[in-house]
């Protein structure tokens, strides 16, 4: 990949097109990448790069693009670099955590006409406090016509469509209701049903920001992602994950868990349910699984 040296655009009226010295480019995808990425979700491609196009885009990701942690534990690079993403995302119809698979959107994103910033987050904990810092990113998107969007589809169980970055009453969506508040810091902690999901800073960073965070999840004991499997995506009636061999499947508010039966019926699993196919199968590298991985 190439990049440029420091640039001097003038900021936008919203601030998503500021450019600070030493910043530099974005990645830009060709128009042949596009194309392939919007076949591999099953989108059309947009007239104008609007809220609605960003919504359907967003759930269509969610749909066919899996949250998974697999790299870890076959011994695979996880490699923050656009190019590499998108050959993995699109080229080998693989999914990705947070900072591959909204790396990857975000390229797609800013191929279709969006601005895009990468904002980085601190995901809350169950004891409620927030994590590292870089442990999560998210995407700050406007439109065509200046409307702001917070889009993730990095989150495993999340908001099924990108959320008004800048509204601050309740926002209902299938995936529950959402509230983006502003702390006292003057960061914003996005809630899921009055439960606090995540607190983000609004600065936008460089994905090169992002590696600290990337190798601590790639190697600390303390990572989830180290401890546990996880392959998962939403369905049109529910979620399917896979955190093999414990197969868990959600459809009209009903749960289903089973384990599956020896190595053939995990490698079809992941090749019938999200298009994975597997020579070698992952192996949790603590050796322990993550009694309930949703």
């Amino acid at each position: 990949m190439t990049t440029s040296g420091p640039v001097t655009t003038e900021p936008s009226a919203t601030g998503l097109a500021t450019s600070e010295p030493g910043r530099t480019e974005p990645f830009a995808i060709d128009s042949t990448t596009v194309e392939a990425y919007l076949r591999r979700i099953g989108a059309r491609h947009p007239g104008r790069a609007d809220a609605a196009a960003l919504r359907e885009l967003h759930l269509l990701h969610l749909r066919t693009v899996p949250f998974e942690n697999l790299s870890i534990h076959l011994g695979e690079p996880v490699v923050l670099e656009e190019k590499a993403l998108l050959d993995k995302v699109v080229g080998a119809r693989r999914g990705g955590f947070c900072y591959e698979v909204n790396t990857a959107f975000a390229v797609l994103l800013r191929g279709l006409g969006y601005e895009v910033a990468l904002l980085q987050g601190r995901v809350f904990g169950p004891h409620g406090k927030p994590g590292i810092p870089y442990d999560h990113m998210a995407l700050l998107v406007e439109t065509a016509e200046g409307e702001r969007w917070l889009a993730d589809v990095g989150f495993g169980e999340h908001s099924h469509f990108p959320l008004a970055f800048d509204a601050r009453d309740d926002q209902q969506d299938p995936g529950g209701a959402f509230r983006i508040v502003e702390t006292a810091d003057g960061d914003l902690d996005v809630l899921r049903d009055g439960k606090p999901q995540y607190r983000l800073e609004s600065r936008p960073r460089e994905l090169v920001d992002f590696a600290a965070g990337a190798w601590y999840h790639q190697t600390s004991p303390d990572s989830h992602f180290t401890k546990s499997l996880i392959c998962s995506r939403l369905t049109e009636d529910g979620r399917v994950t896979l955190s093999a061999p414990k197969l868990i499947t959600r459809a009209h508010g009903e749960r289903e868990e089973r384990i599956l039966d020896g190595e053939d019926e995990v490698r079809n699993a992941y090749k019938e349910l999200f298009g994975i196919e597997l020579d070698v199968l992952p192996a949790v590298r603590s050796g322990i699984l993550n009694s309930d991985p949703e």
